[in-house]
């Protein structure tokens, strides 16, 4: 027990200024200048003996300010630097440290080791201003007390979640069913005042995964080998989080896609997985999988997508579906922003990258997966954002779920939340095991992390041979902190230092022990929960096409606005052209021109046909959906939008130009232009499935078009065009032909006109001059039936196009299917 006074006076000759403000703690340096806020509980304040002195301040009561004769620390420096730390469950090494229990303090001890802090601080006082005392030392480590708790944010409102601070410990029950539990087990470390508290134990069932010897070979992925994956192993334990980390181009992505069984058809795998000590695949909702981009729609809410994403997924009821979407959001903290459109609108913000990241995560969790996979979940996060989500996977991780994931860099609060850690440096594993673990094996192989640096950070300095090149321009550069010798350091070195004392070490006996103990026994198969029919996911995604087309202003309306402006230029300029033989040129012009800038327009909805091939993309790669069950939603919402287009705009046209009167001859009129439409909206659904670029989709269609255009017989009649291109295949491609001529033959059709007093001549000798129109009295039908064959068979072309993209039920896909060889390479 220490007395305030005790305590006082022990602060006051470390240079320490103690309030009572704020629950926080401190870890500092006085040779360095810095302080750190942070839940640490040492406090490196000097040297005795010619060792460090660690003041243990475990139980301490808050500090908020610091003081000594060489630095003074403020608030706004304490939060800036709160990211600089990592918390170790080490106890102190030998020869470096000697732990000075506060506890156990007394006067006559402060009194002994007094005036050595007091030479200490006059030193450190002399060398504060020079540039050698401001670079990092090699001989700083933080040190935790083992057993301690372990606070996974350095902020005094942190969130309160009893299954963080946890020792993770994994048995093999000797059960039926071979469950693997996770034992867990929670020290907490109270004030010094306070009894001890009990340990708290629980048990989280779930499932593991164990991979061993993964290789993954794909040809022409890098210039200096194929292999992206070299010979990792590793495992994955219910109830905890996997991180695998490393440079870019380490093979992050590809070692997780091959866990998940989502490797690219090019890519060939060598090696064992073993899902519960089976060598298995994961069946269809047992796992989710997170990809790098979020894919969503904007503008629906996070509720509506996640409700949609639920008819899609799951069988059963709907008020069934209804409370999973609930959990869902709440698992991901979505609460306050469940009724916000995920892209708003004109008058409000959408949602954050942050946010939008756990609604892609949420999306996954409507199937309750076993496991869940997640490629860089803090991509293009802020700090904020990066630990909150962080703080939402552990408590996930908490209910059961085995959870692995990459992650290129991290901040040292999120770094203190990872179980288990498995680096990658061109795709070599350079260590596999615990987190706090691998700050050792860094140490053990000459490279200790600095006592001011992040874990992660210093992780990728040592690693990252693209450090190489900054070691060439820094070379003979020098500033203020000296000639930068601290960046100079041979990657290529350090990474097969690290490599070769990986594998000499026990963490990696410790990582065979376990996959042995893994995998000496099968536990229970996952089974797959079943899939929603296909006529509910096609309901589903044409309720969504339609709310979304509905809320989107440049889906149709825009479009709409469009169509009637120019109906309206055309139709003024062409009014009042009468019914006379003279009549006729200006009328085939005003229907040529209608039909091709209103084609002409549908490039508009590049963008949004885009959004959907996206979005089916993604859905269809989680087995959410399917190219036919995409193509049908899709063609049935965009129906009506078409249909109210064609209507509006051929009706305003009609009566402008003063076409022939019948209402049947309107109808034909109208129903010509709406499956007009369906042909060219399957033409850019064609075009920006197979492009998948907006500006390369734009520009194909604008030419494509501008062939037609010129091939419809306007310009020159059809039968005088050249035969090869021109005539065949443009012509007969082109569908302004067949529209046009439908359209002719249902205004002229038994028409005749008077010349002179006595001649008359039907109203096809007069289109002769000035359009190719057969002289058949049910050619016109016949062009609207070959109009709607080739409405069809566009969207059946898309429809082979995505079976042979994505490789599935094809003979290219049975071709470039990738092998699973269990031997090793």
């Amino acid at each position: 027990m220490v007395t305030t006074a005790c305590k006082e006076q022990c602060f006051s000759f470390a240079g320490i200024s103690a309030k009572k403000e704020t629950p926080v703690n401190f870890l500092t340096d006085p040779l360095e200048g810095r302080s750190t806020l942070r839940p640490a509980d040492i406090l490196v304040f000097g040297w005795v003996g010619g060792k460090h002195a660690c003041v243990d301040l475990t139980g301490v009561s808050p500090l908020v300010g610091l003081g000594s004769s060489a630095f003074t620390v403020g608030q706004a420096t304490l939060k800036a630097a709160s990211g600089k730390v990592i918390k170790h469950e080490k106890a102190c090494l030998d020869n470096q440290h000697v732990l000075l229990d506060i506890s156990s303090w007394n006067i006559t001890k402060m009194e002994e080791i007094q005036s050595q802090s007091d030479n200490f601080r006059s030193s450190a006082s002399s060398l504060a201003s020079s540039p050698v005392s401001r670079l990092p030392s090699n001989n700083f480590y933080y040190l935790r007390k083992p057993g301690s708790l372990r606070y996974p944010i350095s902020f005094e409102d942190s969130p309160d979640w009893d299954d963080t601070n946890v020792e993770v410990t994994v048995t093999v029950e000797d059960s039926k069913d071979n469950n693997f539990a996770a034992t867990t087990t929670a020290s907490h470390s109270g004030s010094l005042s306070s009894p001890p508290q009990p340990e708290a134990v629980r048990n989280v069932s779930g499932d593991s995964i164990v991979w061993k010897d993964i290789t993954v070979v794909v040809k022409g992925k890098r210039k200096y080998s194929d292999r992206v994956v070299k010979s990792s192993s590793g495992y994955a334990l219910p109830g905890t989080m996997t991180v695998i980390m490393g440079p870019r181009k380490s093979g992050k992505s590809t070692l997780l896609r091959a866990l998940a069984g989502r490797l690219d058809d090019s890519a060939y795998m060598y090696g064992e997985v073993f899902v519960n000590g089976a060598k298995s695949s994961m069946n269809y909702g047992s796992y989710g999988f997170v990809k790098r981009k979020n894919t969503l729609i904007g503008s629906l809410t996070v509720r509506e997508y996640l409700y949609y994403s639920a008819l899609l997924q799951l069988p059963g009821f709907l008020c069934e579906k209804k409370s999973v979407v609930e959990d869902a959001i709440a698992a991901m903290t979505l609460g306050d922003y469940a009724n916000k459109l995920i892209g708003g609108h004109c008058c409000t913000k959408g949602l954050s990258n942050g946010e939008k990241r756990r609604v892609s995560i949420a999306r996954e969790l409507v199937m309750e997966p076993r496991f869940l996979f997640i490629d860089e979940p803090l991509y293009h996060l802020d700090s904020v954002s990066a630990l909150m989500m962080m703080v939402n996977l552990k408590k996930l991780a908490n209910t059961g779920c085995t959870l692995i994931f990459t992650i290129y860099q991290s901040s040292t609060e999120v770094f203190g939340l990872f179980d288990r850690i498995c680096l990658l440096s061109n795709g070599k594993t350079l260590f596999f095991g615990e987190t706090l673990s691998c700050l050792q094996h860094f140490s053990n192989a000459g490279f200790p992390c600095p006592i001011m640096q992040s874990p992660s950070d210093h992780f990728l300095r040592a690693i990252n041979t693209e450090f190489d090149r900054i070691i060439s321009v820094c070379q003979n550069w020098q500033d203020d902190h000296g000639d930068l010798a601290s960046v100079n350091m041979d990657t290529g070195a350090a990474i097969r230092t690290l490599e070769k004392t990986y594998k000499s070490s026990a963490d990696a006996e410790a990582v065979e022990t376990m996959i042995l103990r893994l995998t000496e026994r099968e536990g229970p198969s996952l089974k797959s929960k079943g899939k929603a029919s296909s006529a509910t996911r096609i309901t589903a995604l044409t309720w969504r096409s339609l709310v979304v087309m509905s809320r989107e202003w440049n889906y149709y309306w825009f479009r709409l606005i469009l169509y009637m402006s120019l109906t309206l230029s055309i139709g003024t300029l062409f009014s009042g052209l009468g019914h006379s033989l003279t009549s006729v040129g200006a009328r085939v012009a005003s229907i040529f021109m209608f039909i091709s800038f209103s084609s002409l327009l549908s490039i508009c909805g590049v963008p949004a046909q885009l959004k959907e091939v996206k979005v089916y993309a993604c859905e269809d790669s989680n087995k959410h959906s399917g190219a036919f069950v995409f193509l049908t939603g899709q063609f049935l919402a965009s129906m009506p939008f078409l249909f109210l287009i064609s209507i509006s705009s051929s009706l305003l046209f009609y009566f402008l130009i003063g076409l022939r009167n019948g209402f049947s001859h309107m109808m034909y009129f109208v129903v010509n232009i709406f499956i007009c439409l369906l042909v060219n909206e399957g033409i850019v659904l064609l075009v920006t499935t197979v492009l998948h670029d907006m500006f390369w989709s734009i520009v194909v269609l604008v030419f494509l078009h501008v062939m037609m255009m010129l091939s419809a017989g306007y310009f020159r009649v059809r039968s005088a065009l050249p035969g090869l291109v021109w005539k065949y295949p443009m012509s007969n491609i082109a569908f302004h032909t067949l529209t046009i001529q439908g359209i002719l033959e249902n205004e002229y059709d038994g028409i005749v006109y008077t010349v002179g007093q006595v001649r008359t001549i039907p109203a096809y000798e007069a289109l002769q001059n000035v359009y190719d129109v057969p002289p058949n009295d049910h050619s016109k039908w016949k062009n609207l039936m070959i109009l709607s064959l080739m409405a069809l068979g566009y969207r059946v072309l898309v429809f082979l196009w995505l079976q042979i993209h994505v490789k599935k039920f094809s003979f290219f896909g049975l071709l470039y299917r990738k092998r699973k060889i269990n031997d090793k390479i």
